[in-house]
């Protein structure tokens, strides 16, 4: 009798972990899918829309830094696109001009470290 009361907690313990497990993992899912999901953009009038081109110096490898920068600038208000360049150390977006400036795509960038890894130069429009 002890023997089957045993068996049948064991089992019910193993089916309530296997099920908590698959709905932690669709949870996990949708967190997964709600960061991943790309910004939506609204268009930018003709008129409006700038370029600036920069040197970031202080980037140390283009998975973490570079991609870690570029995602931060594409995520601001009134940025069209952003890309960084790792092996130039470039970093180029098309922005907004009545919504973005050059001096906020700065501070940005410097932000994203910790104020003193990243560095901003040559900025061409």
């Amino acid at each position: 009798m002890k023997f089957t009361k045993i068996i049948a907690a064991i089992a019910i313990a193993g089916l309530v972990m296997v099920s908590c497990k698959k709905e932690e993992d669709k949870n996990l899912a949708n967190i997964k899918s709600e960061n991943t999901a790309p910004k939506e953009h609204k268009a930018i009038a003709a008129e409006n829309v700038q370029t600036s081109s920069f040197k970031i110096e202080g980037m140390t490898c283009a998975m973490g830094c570079a991609k870690t920068i570029e995602k931060e600038l594409s995520n601001l208000d009134g940025v069209e696109k952003a890309t960084v360049d790792f092996e130039k150390k470039t970093a180029t977006v098309v922005f907004d001009k009545t919504v973005q400036n050059q001096e906020n795509l700065t501070k940005t960038v410097q932000a994203t470290g910790d104020g003193k890894t990243y560095k901003v130069l040559d900025i061409k429009s």
